[in-house]
């Protein structure tokens, strides 16, 4: 797997490392004649504003009911991070000289995690021959070609065996609906794409008609100086373009990233050779305009880029290094570019490592319980542990509710 995109690099004098330490830390001595340390006393009667702003919290609590300030404080800390704190040009010249010996040793470390890396790539181009067949016969199945043996149907329901009664009987009483009328599997992999959390965003009305004709989509690695791969995506003649199949091209950058993995480098798109007013990817405004010496009229046409998932094979370029030192590119502009590029990358690393392997399960709807690995599951909570932005104010009156007679029913408590 690849890292998404490389970062910019700012010049940065010297690593701050440990972050903020003071220069000079010594523990203070009281025989020097410091003053001893005392703490302001603080009356009573203060102001009871502040009492109520800190009784019965901390200044946490303050900084969540106060978002401006939470913010503020947030950016403060935020601009401490990465600091140079001046501790590495403080050490003796001896262990300078030892800290840079380690850099030495881990230049050598980063030239075996790119052999590493290569050699992981030769080994995916090996299983890529291994897979092709798998891949192969799919592509048949899906297209209607061939029919599943009862093997693969028999794996399959073995596969399945965790599924619920009724999700099983649902399955039986589609296999025994036959229709000769229908061929392979239908808009397979529109339904797949649509069920991939980033490209069924970008998916529109106009897209899916084209889509429904993708029969598949194929990876292949390159066998270039420069390491990468390509999409292939396979189209059945259509009413959008002429082509057969589109592709997209990944390149890596020669060297690997800090974390020992490729970088990508840059994307090359397919020009679509679109059918005469089916660019998916444009819309077309007409306007009149009346000439007021003449009072001829004449038709415009205003062409207008617009949302389509056919975009993907006309990628974001990251700008040259004669735009950056120009100034041609702001700030904003570079953000938004990243996160395009960031986009890019990695639906075509997904592509490459999950939808490819595994696109019966995005047709399925089965990949979407992976999608969010990290996030919380709603049933791994009991209902006790449920809360809402009332819970607080709900257990106020919990408590200021008197307790229930100890002569009523404990049913009847129970069911209120």
């Amino acid at each position: 797997m690849a890292q998404p995109i490389a970062p910019r690099q700012d010049s940065i004098a010297a690593a701050a490392t440990p972050a903020n330490t003071p220069l000079n830390v010594a523990p203070i001595s009281r025989g020097e004649g410091l003053p001893k340390p005392t703490v302001a006393t603080v009356e009573e009667d203060a102001d009871d504003e502040e009492g109520d702003e800190l009784e019965g919290g901390n200044p946490a609590s303050m900084l969540a009911r106060n978002p401006a300030l939470l913010n503020m404080v947030q950016s403060r800390l935020g601009g401490l991070v990465g600091r140079d704190s001046g501790y590495l040009e403080s050490l003796p010249a001896p262990v300078k000289k030892r800290i840079q010996g380690l850099k030495g040793i881990q230049v050598e470390h980063s030239k075996i995690e790119k052999d590493f890396q290569l050699e992981l790539l030769e080994l995916e181009k090996k299983f890529a021959k291994r897979y092709e067949p798998l891949y192969t016969r799919r592509a048949e199945i899906i297209a209607g070609k061939v029919e599943p043996s009862t093997e693969e149907v028999e794996a399959g329901n073995a596969a399945d065996e965790e599924d619920d009664e009724e999700e099983q009987e649902a399955k039986v009483e589609e296999i025994n609906e036959e229709d000769s009328d229908i061929k392979g599997i239908p808009e397979f992999w529109l339904t797949a794409l649509k069920n991939h959390s980033i490209i069924g965003e970008q998916i529109t009305e106009k897209d899916e008609e084209a889509l429904k004709h993708l029969t598949d989509i194929k990876l292949e690695y390159l066998d270039t100086k420069q390491a990468g791969f390509k999409l292939l995506f396979s189209f059945s003649p259509n009413d959008f373009f002429e082509d057969s199949v589109l592709t997209k091209t990944y390149y890596y950058q020669e060297d690997i990233g800090y974390g020992g993995e490729f970088v990508y480098d840059k994307a090359v798109g397919h020009e679509i050779k679109w059918k005469e007013d089916k660019d998916l990817t444009k819309t077309v405004e007409i306007k009149k305009q009346r000439n007021k010496n003449t009072n001829r009229t004449r038709v415009i046409k205003k062409v207008i880029p617009t949302d389509s998932f056919f975009n993907f094979f006309k990628p974001p370029q990251p700008p040259s290094m004669d735009d950056l030192e120009g100034g041609d590119v702001n700030e904003e502009e570079l953000e938004a570019l990243d996160e395009k590029l960031e986009i890019d990358y990695q639906i075509g690393e997904d592509l490459k490592e999950r939808i490819i392997p595994r696109a019966i399960d995005f047709f399925t709807g089965k990949a979407l319980e992976y999608e969010n690995e990290d996030d919380f599951d709603e049933e791994d909570f009991d209902e006790e542990d449920e809360f809402d932005e009332d819970d607080d104010e709900d257990e106020d009156d919990r408590r200021a509710a008197p307790a229930p007679s100890t002569s009523q029913d404990p049913q009847e408590c129970k069911q209120q």
